[in-house]
C-alpha cells in the first residue's frame, strides 16, 4: 500500500473542496497518484449527490449583477460550509448564475434551474458542483428589479469569505450617491417593506393583538391602552419600512425624508443575508 503525503492530501483538499478524510482515502486508493484520486473523489461525489438533497446548506455567498444601471440581479447560492463557499469554483458557478438571471430574466427558481446555461441547464450545472465540491448546492432565491436607478451593495462580515448580505435599491431616478447611501442602510438596518403599506394586514394585526396582550400585562390603564398599541404599532413601522426608519447617516431624518430632499422616490429594495428569510 503507497504512503499517502499529506502535502497531496491538502493539495487535493483545497482543489476538490472535498473532506480531509475522503482524500485520504481516495490517494489510498489510487496508491498516490494524484490525478486519478481526483477523478475517484468525482466519481464518489456524482453517487452521493441523492444523499445530500435531504442535507442543509445554511452557508454560501450573496452575488448581484448590474446591467447598465436600469436593472440588477440578486442572487443567494448555497452550500453546507463556509470552506465551500470561499473556493474560486463555488464563486465563479455564483457569477455565472447571476450574470444569466440578468441576462435572461427567469419567473422564478424552477424557471431558472430548468433554462440553459452553456449548453446545459442550471440544474445540471448545480448537479456538477455538487459532485465536485462534496456539498449540496443549491439556489435559495433570486430577484430582479428593472426600471428607473438601481444601486447595489454587497457586504463580507468577513475578509475571508464571500458576501454574505447582499442589497439592491430602485430609485425613479438616477442619483448615485443617495443610491450608494440607501443601499448600505438597507443591508445595515435589515428592513422587511419597503412602507407601511406594504406590511400584509395580517402581520399588522397580529403585531396589535401582540403589543395589546402586552399592555395589558403591564397593567396599564383600560382607556390609555388603544393609544399605547398604536403607538407600538407606529414602532414597528419605523424598525421594519424603509421609508419610516432613521437613516443610519443621520438619524433625526427618516429614508422618506432623505429621499424627499434629494428629489428621488425609493421604489423597491430587495435584500438577502445568506441562510435567513
Amino acid at each position: 500500500m503507497a504512503t499517502v503525503n499529506m502535502a497531496d492530501v491538502k493539495r487535493l483538499r483545497e482543489l476538490t473542496a472535498a473532506g480531509m478524510m475522503d482524500c485520504k482515502k481516495a490517494l489510498t486508493e489510487a496508491e498516490g497518484d494524484f490525478d486519478k484520486a481526483v477523478e475517484i473523489l468525482r466519481l464518489m461525489g456524482a453517487k452521493d449527490v441523492g444523499k445530500r438533497e435531504a442535507r442543509t446548506a445554511s452557508n454560501g455567498l450573496v452575488a448581484a449583477k448590474l446591467e447598465g444601471t436600469s436593472l440588477g440581479a440578486l442572487l443567494e447560492l448555497n452550500c453546507e460550509t463556509d470552506f465551500v463557499a470561499k473556493g474560486e469554483r463555488f464563486q465563479e458557478l455564483a457569477a455565472k448564475v447571476v450574470d444569466h438571471i440578468a441576462a435572461t430574466k427567469p419567473a422564478d427558481v424552477d424557471a431558472l434551474l430548468s433554462s440553459e446555461l452553456e449548453g446545459k441547464s442550471v440544474k445540471e450545472h448545480l448537479d456538477e458542483a455538487n459532485a465536485a465540491l462534496g456539498e449540496k448546492i443549491e439556489i435559495r432565491r433570486f430577484s430582479l428589479l428593472e426600471g428607473g436607478y438601481i444601486a447595489s451593495y454587497l457586504h463580507k462580515s468577513d475578509p475571508q469569505l464571500p458576501p454574505t448580505v447582499g442589497v439592491l435599491v430602485q430609485l425613479d431616478k438616477e442619483n448615485a450617491e443617495i443610491g450608494k447611501d440607501l443601499a448600505q442602510h438597507i443591508a445595515a438596518m435589515a428592513p422587511k417593506w419597503l412602507s407601511r403599506e406594504d406590511v400584509p394586514a395580517d402581520v399588522v394585526e397580529k403585531e396589535r393583538a401582540l403589543f395589546e396582550q402586552m399592555t395589558r400585562d403591564e397593567g396599564k390603564p383600560e382607556q390609555a391602552i388603544a393609544k399605547i398599541v398604536e403607538g407600538r404599532i407606529g414602532g414597528f413601522y419605523k424598525d421594519f419600512t424603509v421609508l419610516e426608519q432613521p437613516f443610519v447617516k443621520d438619524n433625526k431624518k427618516t429614508i422618506a425624508k432623505v429621499a424627499q430632499e434629494a428629489g428621488v422616490t425609493v421604489q423597491a429594495f430587495a435584500r438577502y443575508k445568506v441562510g435567513q428569510a
